[in-house]
């Protein structure tokens, strides 16, 4: 049996983003055994996936934890993986091809790859087609759409309406320029017509608390909500509007309706949110761009 590592180690928008590669190399190796590398948070989202044998959730250790390290190494070692595809193409993810061990086949940019990613204008591309370009060098050809039918919850215990739209106001608290602001998703809320379903982490409760006070019809699901539920929100709400963040990406995937803002903070040419029906604004400063103009783009999309 074929022993393959996949190397993803977040964050949740660059794991959805993922989900294409994840499906492709499990079709192209149907009777390997596949083990993830991740991180914590991502692991449990991976275990409910079907294209992973095994996850391993410690792939990034402080590299001043010495021990951490050496642990990660020997279990590197031990699997004796026959191929590695680094789909993180980090600095640090790179050196992990010593610590597999070289006799691996590699896919990636590690130096010495028996399958490098040598597209010298790979840092330009999107991460969807940056990854199956890569893919595709290492050989894989087949890239069927990844059924995400394993992503799914019961939600009755929300208690939502029929119709409802999904409003994502959060992202990374180190990048307060890739959020708009609260007050402006409040009365972009106000004139949707049906109730807005705030969702987050426990941290964006303000948020969601300022977006409640100019649309009272709002409910507040911050910090109640794991993978499965966003994804099941996903499939039932009439559309998403969200900054670029890790449920923004996962809900597009999903197949909802998706409008994902952009600011200076990030480039949508590299990394917007791809799905079915998904599309993005971005202006500069992001805390510059009209409700109205939102609005309209939204009607446009829905």
């Amino acid at each position: 049996m074929m022993r393959i590592l996949v190397i993803k180690l977040g964050a949740l928008g660059d794991f959805a983003q993922a989900f294409g590669p994840f499906a492709a190399i499990r079709a192209h190796h149907p009777g390997a055994r596949i083990t993830l590398l991740t991180t914590r948070p991502y692991a449990p989202l991976a275990r409910m996936a079907p294209w992973f044998d095994e996850v391993w959730e410690d792939g990034r250790p402080s590299w001043t934890d010495i021990p951490a390290v050496l642990r990660l190494t020997r279990r590197l070692r031990a699997a004796r993986f026959d191929r590695v595809y680094d789909l993180q193409t980090s600095a640090r993810s790179s050196r992990y091809r010593l610590m597999v061990g070289i006799r691996a086949e590699w896919s990636g940019i590690a130096r010495g790859a028996s399958h490098p990613h040598a597209n010298p204008n790979r840092d330009f591309i999107h991460t969807v087609e940056r990854q199956r370009d890569q893919l595709e060098m290492a050989g894989i050809r087949d890239f069927p759409e990844p059924d995400l039918s394993w992503l799914d919850a019961d939600i009755a215990r929300f208690g939502l309406p029929e119709r409802f739209a999904l409003v994502v106001p959060g992202a990374s608290p180190g990048r307060p320029a890739k959020r708009w602001p609260a007050d402006r998703f409040g009365a972009l809320a106000d004139g949707f017509g049906i109730p807005a379903v705030v969702i987050g982490g426990p941290v964006e409760a303000p948020l969601a608390a300022t977006i409640l006070a100019a649309a009272p019809s709002a409910v507040n699901l911050t910090g109640k909500t794991g993978f499965a539920d966003i994804a099941a929100l996903a499939r039932r709400a009439a559309f998403c509007v969200g900054n670029d963040t890790g449920p923004t990406h996962l809900i597009a995937a999903c197949g909802c309706p998706t409008l994902a803002l952009f600011g200076e903070d990030s480039d949508p040419a590299l990394c917007a949110p791809r799905g079915p029906r998904a599309t993005f604004l971005r202006h500069v400063p992001l805390a510059g761009l009209e409700t109205a103009h939102v609005a309209a783009e939204l009607a446009r999309l829905t």
